[in-house]
């Protein structure tokens, strides 16, 4: 029996992709497990992100578009919930909404794709690998320079397509899509966090309420867990306090250790000529104030003059 009134249906928004669409099944089912008396539909919706496929997703505004309309139909009644890919979610959350719940982490590693070669490391020198991350981008660029690095966009199965289709040697995705999906077979090698620091939130699911729908904030909150929760406020706040965007190639990663976490991040140039790295250990329960710290740590190191080049364009 639930401690608080259920009502007898909510909505989840979601992205129409076949990701989206399977990461919003999935939190239905653990409602519909937790909430069996109440009916859980999905409102699949295109957003301006998904429109937009022929720019790079930071010359179009960023990550932020493919959550506005879902919230635009939370504010309007519409939905109660949307759920996301933690990683596509701005660091500075809009006003009047909240990350009311953070799920358990998939696979956080960067996934190497590819019809011809078993890994990065057998790529020939002037080899296409696509990409719509300036963060994997400025990696390659950094440990791999003899490689092409081309702009891809589009959902999972698109650049599935695109790669099948000869476009690109190699593309690298986010490991847990490919794994959600049932795709797991299409991942030649995993990159380890070591070769390619994964994003901030990379592997998790957020589901974003309303502020101040108490009630649905209070539904999901059992849909958390707390100790990946912890890791993600301290990669958010490593982000956030280097100005962390899409026009950012930013890493940042952190997991936990007994009662604390240990959290890895980097900030670099486009090209990848210049990153300042760093790493910090703390408690668990310190997790902002680690992802701070950490940015801190950075900004001496040199992270500022990369900041304003890169806001010089």
């Amino acid at each position: 029996m639930s401690a608080f009134p259920v009502q007898s249906r909510i909505v989840i928004a979601s992205r129409e992709s076949r990701l989206a669409m399977w990461q919003a099944e999935h939190i239905r089912a653990r409602l519909s497990g937790l909430y069996p008396e109440m009916a859980v539909d999905i409102l699949g919706m295109s957003t301006r992100g998904d429109q937009i496929l022929d720019r790079p997703l930071a010359a179009i505004g960023g990550k932020g578009l493919f959550i506005k309309e879902l919230e635009v139909a939370m504010q309007d009644g519409h939905a109660d919930l949307a759920v996301h890919s933690l990683k596509d979610v701005p660091m500075e959350m809009p006003e009047g909404f909240v990350l009311a719940a953070i799920s358990a982490r998939e696979n956080p590693c960067d996934a190497f794709v590819s019809s011809r070669f078993a890994g990065i490391d057998e790529l020939p020198a002037g080899a296409v690998v696509g990409t719509s991350s300036l963060r994997r981008a400025a990696t390659l660029r950094a440990c791999h320079p003899r490689l092409v690095i081309r702009s891809l966009r589009g959902n999972l199965d698109t650049r599935l397509r695109k790669l099948d289709a000869g476009d690109y040697d190699a593309i690298i995705l986010a490991a847990a899509g490919l794994i959600r999906l049932g795709l797991a077979e299409r991942i030649r090698s995993l990159l380890t966090p070591e070769q390619s620091l994964p994003a901030p939130g990379q592997g998790v699911l957020g589901i974003e309420v309303c502020r101040e729908r108490a009630d649905i904030v209070a539904l999901v909150a059992p849909l958390s867990d707390p100790v990946t929760a912890h890791c993600v406020r301290a990669e958010r706040a490593f982000s956030r306090a280097l100005g962390g965007s899409c026009q950012l190639p930013l890493a940042a990663h952190a997991v936990p250790e007994g009662d604390g976490l240990w959290l890895r991040g980097w900030v670099a140039t486009l090209d990848g000529g210049r990153m300042v790295r760093g790493e910090l250990r703390g408690n668990l329960a310190d997790d902002e104030a680690i992802g701070c710290s950490l940015a801190q740590m950075l900004r001496r190191r040199g992270a500022d003059a990369i900041l304003q080049q890169l806001a010089a364009g």
